[in-house]
């Protein structure tokens, strides 16, 4: 077992606890101390269907969050002696949307997916535990439509970066 698995409990209770969702941890050498990267995100909630962007999560969260896993990593003997630098944050733009709650995270926002060996672009309108739905924008040849692509025929998925959104107040 690595040293990462090892905490994963410990860290995901300790962001549970403060309303957040644990994404990743890693531990990696870095000279006589090890680095412990957290990645952390807002819990979309219950709900099965999202339709509506979702908050980033503000320095305020990000902070509680280092506090919480900082205060359960020292209670604990998991790390040992050897110091650890702590990071966390949130997940960034580069991750794969892997998960349904991936997705309903990021409605509002541009994705290219890979489906059935096939990639679109599109906004994600809607997405539910089972399927996601984009406002894939027309090109030469095919017209603006909406599709839905289940899960299961995913292969890749991931935000892309836009520097001035449609919805963007001040474009």
């Amino acid at each position: 077992m690595t040293t990462a698995d090892g905490i994963r409990p410990t860290v995901q209770d300790a962001v549970e606890g403060i309303g957040l969702v644990l994404e990743d941890v890693a531990v990696t050498p870095a000279g006589r101390r090890r680095v412990v990267k957290v990645l952390v995100d807002r819990d979309p909630g219950p709900q099965d269907v999202a339709d509506e962007p979702t908050d980033p999560l503000t320095l305020d969260e990000v902070a509680d969050a280092t506090r919480a896993v900082s205060d359960a990593l020292d209670a604990s003997d998991l790390m040992g002696e050897q110091p650890y630098t702590l990071e966390v944050s949130s997940p960034g733009v580069g991750r794969p949307l892997t998960l349904p709650r991936h997705f309903r995270r990021n409605v509002g926002r541009l994705v290219t997916a890979t489906h059935d060996g096939q990639e679109v672009t599109g906004r994600v309108l809607r997405a539910s535990g089972t399927d996601v739905t984009l406002d894939i924008p027309a090109t030469r040849s095919t017209p603006s439509r909406t599709q839905t692509l289940a899960y299961a025929g995913l292969e890749r998925a991931a935000v892309q970066v836009e520097f001035a959104r449609p919805d963007d107040k001040d474009s």
